[in-house]
């Protein structure tokens, strides 16, 4: 394919990006960010070097080959954090302009409800234990982002033309058109209370289309990358109804400052795991799981698993705020996007620079570290998503739909052609039976062939389970036929079944009853951890020898007032209700448990008695 082919297909299904009021950055060409910093590289127990100062480096430049050993990090540095006179001046600004924006303006950020309003104690218990670590580890200064906002606006004056990176693959049939959008920062952490700030931010949306025998390409699957997403989840099939479309271009709502894209409108919760909790959380979740497969015995099984993934305590909840509400970008909307820049072939600077894009911040949990370009990881290695594209939205075991009836057709001849030879070990083996059989009963009347005979039963018994097992292998197998011939006779009837059938885990965004919270819930939520401590501190100090009685009427307290707030009292009660009743049981099964002994025995003795007598009679 010609560039000019990729670059036409590429402006057919490019899509449309909707913004949250208040986003700051936008996708950009990457040479002006470039040029507007410098090439860093950090050692192992040693002050970062730099190797191109700003204003000198190049996409060229960066593209050139070095070897400073296998330990070395090389990464860009965009800006320098503000000083004091500098951020005094930038604030002062942004306050006159929000001021504007207030009075005159639509595209003012306002939080939505809290997020620690809509989760439990615990996981804001967490939640404060995350937010110490940021004292203690790497992270992006908070006048970094202003600087930052600063230098975009000034690379803005040069060009305000928005752009994307577009690569047009063909893979099992499949035409794969990737588009890769290059945001200058990330600032979810200091812009919308997110988990994270740092330099430099690629996103990407894949959109997965065929090309029938002597007709136009056709699209039939689009995957949105999104956090910590992946596989089926990640892909919606092109007649979705949760996919939004202008024409042929799907809809993206962005979230504000992570620039995670999203396929409705709405206020998303991502959790942050923590890697030192992972073990912790891995065991809760099979617990849950093993409870929840328990309980739900009676439920119908084949009932889609399509709900959201379920909450962990040991992740921390951070709302992803995807409004729609602001900027647009795209085929008709209030920006159009400019040529797309062709990433085939694949060019140099993307190519042989695997450094980070952004500031090394030595962040161990690695979220305020930059990421790596398209091709690589933070670490080096290559994307999935640029090796291998089909599996990372789980589309390697799909074919395209102009060609399931030639699949299902060659699945056929492979069964038929398997149950042919199975039927024919079957009959094999069926007459080597009915030969063991007769020797085993021409045997059973002669002593000294006893052991011959137990030998023979052996294998009669051995070789009649091995033939059950290929009967029921053969059952199996046409069955399986059968249900690929309904199959593809619907197929053929131009059915395609439940377009999200494959989704284990939907993300969905916050509901309205989850949003509709009191005002005094969210400040209940904020002052909660620190009132625990609070009092915690108080009872160790002023009330020593009521420590522990204390803390049990602290915590009961906290429950009681979470509860209310969380409209949860009657499920509150009727917990304590069960959980005093089992141990009232447990107490008088220890204080009477011989006499409920001797009761059991005797009753039982009883039974068995009347039961007996009841025969005879």
């Amino acid at each position: 394919m010609t560039a000019d082919t990729n670059s036409a297909l590429l402006r057919r299904f490019e899509p449309v990006i909707r913004y949250t009021r208040g986003e700051q950055f936008f996708p950009m060409d990457v040479r002006p960010y470039v040029g507007a910093s410098s090439l860093w590289v950090q050692q192992p127990n040693q002050e970062p070097e730099c190797l191109v100062p700003e204003g000198e480096l190049t996409l060229e430049k960066l593209a050139q080959s070095r070897a400073d050993g296998s330990d070395a990090i090389y990464f860009l540095k965009f800006i320098e954090p503000l000083n004091i006179a500098q951020l005094a001046a930038y604030q002062l600004q942004e306050h006159v302009k929000q001021g504007l924006i207030h009075r005159d303006s639509h595209d003012a950020f306002r939080a939505g409800r809290g997020r620690l309003a809509r989760v439990g104690y615990a996981s804001r218990l967490v939640d404060a234990l995350f937010s110490l670590t940021l004292l203690a580890r790497g992270r992006v200064p908070g006048d970094t982002a202003a600087a930052a906002i600063l230098e975009y606006e000034r690379l803005l004056d040069n060009s305000t033309q928005y752009c994307y990176y577009g690569r047009v693959l063909r893979r099992d049939d499949w035409i794969v058109l990737q588009y890769w959008f290059f945001y200058p920062f990330n600032n979810w952490r200091s812009g919308f209370f997110g988990v994270n700030d740092h330099e430099a931010d690629w996103e990407m949306i894949c959109i997965y289309c065929y090309q029938p025998d002597a007709g136009e390409v056709q699209p039939a699957w689009v995957a949105y990358a999104s956090h910590d997403f992946a596989g089926d989840d990640l892909r919606r099939r092109w007649d979705d109804p949760e996919l939004e479309k202008v024409g042929q271009h799907p809809v993206i709502y962005a979230g504000a400052g992570s620039h995670a894209s999203y396929y409705a409108p709405g206020e998303y919760l991502p959790e942050l795991e923590l890697s030192f909790l992972s073990p912790v959380a891995r065991l809760t979740e099979r617990w849950g799981k093993t409870l929840r497969q328990t309980w739900s015995q009676g439920q119908d099984a084949h009932e889609p698993p399509t709900h959201q993934s379920e909450f962990n305590i040991f992740r921390i909840p951070f709302v992803d705020y995807a409004r729609g509400d602001g900027l647009s970008i795209g085929p008709g909307q209030d920006q159009e996007w400019g040529d797309p820049r062709l990433l085939n072939p694949v060019p140099a600077w993307a190519l042989n620079y695997r450094g980070l894009w952004g500031l090394y911040a030595r962040d161990p949990i690695s979220g305020e570290n930059a990421p790596a370009g398209p091709l690589y990881n933070r670490d080096g290695t290559i994307r999935r998503a640029w090796y291998d594209p089909l599996g990372w939205a789980g589309l390697d075991k799909v074919p395209p739909p102009h060609r399931v009836p030639a699949h299902l057709r060659k699945q056929q001849e492979t069964l038929a052609s398997r149950r042919a030879e199975l039927v024919e070990t079957i009959a094999q083996k069926s007459q080597l039976l009915v030969g063991l059989g007769v020797e085993a009963a021409a045997m059973q009347d002669y002593p000294h062939l006893h052991q011959q005979h137990v030998a023979h039963q052996e294998k009669i018994a051995a070789l009649s389970a091995e033939i059950d097992h290929l009967r029921a292998h053969v059952a199996s197998e046409a069955a399986l036929s059968e249900a690929i011939a309904l199959y593809n006779a619907r197929i053929e009837a131009g059915e395609s079944g439940p377009p999200r059938a494959h989704i284990r885990r939907a993300h969905c965004p916050a509901s309205d009853d989850e949003l509709r919270l009191s005002r005094w819930a969210e400040v209940w939520a904020a002052l909660s951890i620190g009132l625990m401590m609070v009092g915690f501190v108080g009872l160790a100090l002023f009330a020593r020898q009521h420590l522990i009685s204390g803390l049990v009427a602290l915590v009961s307290l906290i429950v009681f007032i979470e509860s209310g707030f969380r409209g949860q009292l009657s499920r509150l009660i009727a917990s304590v209700t069960i959980g005093l009743a089992v141990v009232a049981a447990l107490v008088l099964l220890f204080e009477f448990f011989w006499l409920i002994v001797v009761l059991t025995v005797l009753t039982a003795g009883g039974y068995i008695i009347w039961e007996n007598l009841r025969e005879l009679l």
